[in-house]
């Protein structure tokens, strides 16, 4: 797939501004705070409908302005799409794919595909368990669109629970715990019949990932170390039958209940799943370098473009936000030689030193300053 046009109108720190995408491989080049990212945040928008810096969307609309546009035109090997997603500081954000509105939002996904790979992704080793599942829940979104809609399914239920339990927490000692628990056995049923399709996508998603990232993994570390991707779901994963999982999140909602009712919030389902990382069985948190670190990464980044090429049978877009400086040259050349001109690339960095010549002479160079691109 190959984007050929963006075109930003009040969206961050643009104003109106179109690029026309003329290499496979495009550099932006500019100081920090000038609206490089913000233009990587765009196509990530179109590609999933979330960012990573996890804005709302008041804070993507320009300041002083009610309503941002990103629009896309796109070519894939099905033909030309044009992609457009209105933001609303005060309202709910539209998306419309060759013109026509669409009513579900999940229509539009799938059309464009895109892996991030920013500075901010050392959190997935460093941080905590709610960066895996954002990472994971955004790579799920790319290989099975219907996925955001079951993510909001089960978000929605998780809400209503938490409302529920908390305002009964102070109760809970005065009527006892039964007439509680026969209320909260509706919720009950619908948490864990739409936490059970999380739990078992997130499930195959890792499945499928962890070959692969493991294989690149002992290609950029010289096969010295082993990386080790395990899904910890919060709930019992014996079987991978629905039935079986309903069941076990059931046992476990009954387990924890009173706990539940005295804390006021709901502690058994997918939101509190875990992605366990290890190197030669050590967990990554604790292990080694930065280095080391940048690697597992860089490792997951290279496994997440292979698996969404393999699904979607065309090559995703790759957007490397800053990451060049924080790679070492052996590291940053592994990600070079993988990219060549198989991934249509954009790169932001604040100088034109990392790449060598013939980088260079291959890329289309667009320089940032305060919302504004030029070519030179």
């Amino acid at each position: 797939m190959y984007l050929k046009t963006l075109h930003l109108r009040q969206f961050r720190n643009y104003e109106e501004q179109k690029v026309e995408f003329t290499a496979a491989k495009t550099i932006l080049v500019g100081n920090n705070a000038q609206g490089k990212s913000n233009l990587l945040e765009a196509v990530e928008l179109l590609a999933t409908l979330r960012s990573h810096r996890m804005a709302r969307d008041r804070d993507l609309v320009k300041e002083g302005e009610a309503i941002a546009q990103i629009h896309a035109t796109l070519e894939r090997q099905t033909g030309i799409s044009d992609l457009t997603l209105t933001l609303r500081r005060n309202g709910r954000r539209s998306v419309a794919l060759n013109g026509e509105s669409l009513r579900r939002q999940m229509d539009f996904l799938g059309v464009l595909n895109a892996v991030q790979f920013s500075s901010l992704d050392l959190e997935l080793v460093r941080g905590g368990p709610e960066n895996r599942r954002n990472w994971l829940d955004t790579l799920l979104i790319q290989l099975e669109p219907v996925y955001a809609h079951i993510l909001q399914q089960y978000n929605h239920v998780l809400r209503q629970r938490n409302a529920f339990l908390k305002k009964h927490q102070d109760s809970v000692g005065a009527q006892g715990f039964a007439p509680l628990h026969q209320e909260l056995a509706v919720w009950d049923a619908q948490l864990a019949t739409t936490g059970t399709r999380v739990i078992r996508r997130r499930d195959r998603a890792i499945q499928r990932l962890a070959p692969i990232a493991a294989a690149w993994h002992a290609n950029i570390s010289g096969s010295t170390e082993v990386l080790q991707i395990k899904y910890a779901p919060n709930v019992p994963l014996e079987q991978n039958q629905p039935e079986e999982v309903q069941q076990a999140f059931l046992t476990k909602i009954q387990q924890r209940a009173v706990a539940e009712s005295y804390r006021g919030t709901t502690l058994v389902g997918p939101h509190r799943d875990e992605v366990e990382l290890a190197i030669n069985q050590t967990p990554a948190r604790q292990y080694g370098s930065q280095g080391q670190q940048r690697t597992l990464v860089l490792a997951l980044k290279l496994a997440e473009l292979q698996l969404i090429e393999e699904v979607v049978k065309e090559p995703p877009l790759l957007l490397l936000d800053d990451v060049l400086a924080e790679l070492d040259p052996y590291r940053q050349n592994q990600l070079l030689d993988t990219i060549q001109d198989r991934f249509q690339t954009l790169i932001t960095t604040t100088h034109l030193s990392s790449f060598d010549s013939q980088w260079l002479n291959s890329s289309q160079i667009l320089f940032v300053k305060a919302g504004e691109i030029s070519t030179k």
